[in-house]
């Protein structure tokens, strides 16, 4: 970085005593991988150009269409139809032309991420599937390199940074993927738009700490955002041993897809709202799957908590002559759990549609979320 043009863009940056000259061409020299450039990628590739950072790579092989438009910043009406990853690059390289900004109009797949994230200091995952976030994960973690992790849904967001040596990695979190199909996405369920801009915002700035190395990243910590109820909590993650990724015995030892897997067929019947209370009435037990990360935001009174990814090994802990009713944040993976209890030999079993946030928003006397 050089020239006085350079040092008047940079100003503000340049009044950061943590920043600074030698912090600013720091960022000219970093080198950033941005993985999906859709409502999550749209803010971190805008804040991430604007802060200099010298040479950004956004991949992602879906073209605009009109109702990304709500969430996804970068591009407009006339894009629609457009590859992504172009338009993108076109508007970052107008946002700030002393960077340079590489398009890959193709998807992050195991044939190319380890090839990709070896070229940069940072990766920000900003993917909307599992497949694809455990994808960047593995990679990131065998090859040493920082994985900036986003999700959105609804109303609730979390960021966190994995692949950092000594921490734990995207596996700790979610040792296995619940099935796609058990999955909505935000297509499914919906997103407000502002929350990927807030989320995306919260990446950015990860990712430009870790290029600064300044601060404190968000290593082992998990960020929650509830857009809603303005509230932003924090929940502690930790390394785990038994991580076949990247605990002390490793099985893990290159990147792949995750096995595909048919939807079973489900036998569970479903209760809505006044179900439930007649349910509950009837001596029915809500059992909430939801994972300890989720269940930090709000306990169910009453209620017998064992995490979805928990439950094979916790069966012998329920009483399959009694009759539950199955919940989770958004109804998603309760009705693959309570499928599973059927399929153990539990016969009164039921999965609430629509899960614990819906109930909680009409009913005050859920304090959840």
């Amino acid at each position: 970085m050089a020239g006085r043009t350079s040092l008047r863009r940079y100003s503000r940056h340049l009044l950061i005593p943590e920043v600074g000259l030698a912090g600013q061409e720091r960022l000219s020299r970093g080198r950033v991988l941005v993985v999906g450039a859709g409502g999550l990628g749209s803010p971190v590739l805008a804040y991430l150009a604007a802060a200099g950072v010298g040479r950004i790579l956004v991949i992602d092989d879906d073209t605009v269409d009109v109702t990304n438009l709500q969430r996804q910043i970068l591009y407009d009406t006339a894009d629609v139809g457009e590859l992504k990853a172009q338009r993108a690059a076109e508007r970052l390289r107008a946002l700030n032309p002393q960077i340079a900004v590489d398009a890959l109009p193709t998807r992050f797949n195991p044939s190319n991420a380890r090839e990709l994230v070896r070229l940069v200091d940072v990766v920000v995952d900003g993917s909307d599937t599992f497949a694809t976030r455990y994808l960047v994960n593995d990679a990131c973690t065998l090859e040493g390199k920082p994985d900036v992790y986003g999700s959105i849904f609804r109303f609730d967001g979390q960021v966190s940074v994995f692949g950092v040596q000594g921490g734990p990695c995207y596996r700790c979190l979610y040792p296995e993927a619940p099935p796609e199909h058990l999955v909505p996405s935000c297509s499914e369920g919906g997103v407000l738009g502002v929350l990927a801009g807030m989320v995306g915002s919260f990446q950015a700035n990860e990712a430009i700490k870790l290029l600064l190395g300044i601060g404190s990243p968000l290593i082992g910590r998990l960020l929650l955002i509830d857009a809603l109820d303005a509230r932003v909590r924090e929940y502690a993650l930790a390394r785990d041993p038994a991580c076949p990724l990247c605990g002390d015995a490793p099985s893990i030892r290159d990147v792949g897809t995750e096995p595909e897997r048919a939807a079973p067929p489900s036998t569970v019947s479903e209760l809505d709202f006044d179900e439930l209370d007649r349910a509950l009435a009837a001596g029915a037990i809500l059992l909430d799957v939801r994972e300890p990360h989720e269940r930090a935001l709000g306990e169910v009174p009453g209620a017998i908590a064992i995490p979805a990814t928990a439950l094979e090994a916790r069966l012998h802990e329920l009483d399959t002559a009694k009759p539950y009713v199955v919940a989770c944040r958004v109804g998603a993976k309760s009705r693959w759990a309570a499928q599973r209890l059927k399929e153990a030999g539990f016969g009164k079993v039921y999965h609430l549609r629509d899960g614990l946030l819906a109930l909680a928003a009409r009913d005050d006397a859920f304090d959840l979320f």
